[in-house]
């Protein structure tokens, strides 16, 4: 006659199978191995097999047991093997415990990213489940327990609420940005003597917000360093080597401010090369700024000074580049700006606190 090894339903079944193999099951309410029903022993070897995550939840007691694929969804959660399925999720249970309830009256329950909040780690996080709770008969037909076939889709969900913020957020920015090109064109060809200088001053005004554009989508959008703002705004103009000197500590300014602060860097390097410091060779411009301490009172200045240029006088008008950048920038920065036409040169100078100048609280 052949012995048969009443434990064989666990022969390669990995980490799982040996752990079930040493568990203290005298203790238990299943009793010894070699006690369970062929029912459970046939679920428990189906699922041992499996590379799909797997959980039996068996009896009254709700003992659980599970496979190797599932041992990741537990996280750190102290060793569920041999207890209550319920005690396992205590800080879900009234949530699952119904659907639990279902199984074990004969309903099979599938729901797909189903939310939970669970503990797993030491701390509550939010997480996704594609689950199907189906129950299981015994040799009589009776319902002895069920079985939880789970894949977690957390990363999967995330992935889709972040597309859909990104989506959301670049319908945003372009929207603000038609809006801004809107309101420069319709200015730049009220305030035009012809429709050539139009041409020309509104194509310089949307390169310098291409420029700074392109600095913002290279840090998705999270802010860009002013230094860069600065650079970009002027590239678009070939100035001279050496007439203009950026200098400054290292700052990121929120989109908006990187925005307005580079139409109006353009618009000052504009005039400049127009009538001002730029118009000669002998002529600089000083772009300089000073920081206080980050999230404080402390006091932001960003100077605009033309040197060694022609005579200044203050113009007989205000265009638009003016207001652009004594009420947009002082707008976006939450601060003053103050424009000085000395005769030595003009002098632009923008102010404000630290404390305005935080990302989160732009656009």
């Amino acid at each position: 006659m052949i012995e048969v090894d009443a434990k064989h339903f666990l022969d390669g079944g990995g980490a799982m199978a040996a752990a079930i193999r040493a568990y203290d099951w005298v203790s238990n309410s299943l009793g010894p191995l070699d006690g369970w029903p062929a029912s459970l022993r046939i679920a428990v070897g189906m699922m041992l097999s499996s590379r799909f995550p797997k959980c039996i939840v068996w009896g009254p007691e709700l003992v659980t047991l599970y496979n190797d694929a599932f041992r990741p969804i537990l996280g750190d959660k102290p060793e569920a093997l041999g207890r209550s399925f319920q005690a396992v999720w205590h800080e879900a249970w009234d949530i699952i415990g119904p659907i639990a309830e279902k199984a074990y009256a004969g309903e099979a329950t599938f729901i797909e990213d189903f939310p939970l909040v669970i503990e797993r780690h030491g701390y509550p996080e939010q997480a996704y489940f594609t689950f199907c709770y189906s129950p299981i008969r015994d040799e009589t037909g009776r319902i002895a327990g069920m079985i939880d076939t789970v894949i977690e889709t957390t990363g999967k969900v995330q992935a889709e609420k972040n597309a859909q913020l990104l989506n959301a957020e670049l319908e945003h920015r372009i929207r603000n940005t038609l809006a801004m090109v809107s309101a420069i064109a319709n200015q730049t060809f009220q305030s035009a003597v012809t429709k050539e200088d139009a041409q020309s001053t509104l194509m310089q005004r949307i390169a310098a917000l291409g420029h700074v554009h392109g600095t913002l989508t290279q840090s998705s959008w999270s802010g860009a360093p002013i230094q860069a703002v600065i650079e970009d705004a002027l590239s678009p103009h070939r100035i001279g080597c050496g007439q203009i000197s950026i200098e400054g500590p290292p700052l990121t300014l929120a989109a908006r401010q990187s925005l307005s602060l580079a139409l109006a860097i353009n618009e000052l390097a504009t005039n400049a090369i127009k009538y001002g410091a730029l118009s000669v060779d002998r002529g600089r411009v000083i772009v300089s700024w000073q920081i206080g301490a980050p999230e404080t009172e402390e006091a932001f200045r960003l100077l605009w000074i033309e040197q060694d240029g022609p005579v200044v006088s203050k113009p007989d008008r205000r265009g638009f580049g003016s207001r652009l950048i004594e009420h947009a920038l002082a707008d976006d920065f939450r601060g003053e700006v103050r424009i000085t036409y000395d005769p030595r040169g003009v002098r632009c100078e923008l102010t404000t606190k630290m404390n305005n100048l935080r990302i989160e609280a732009q656009d």
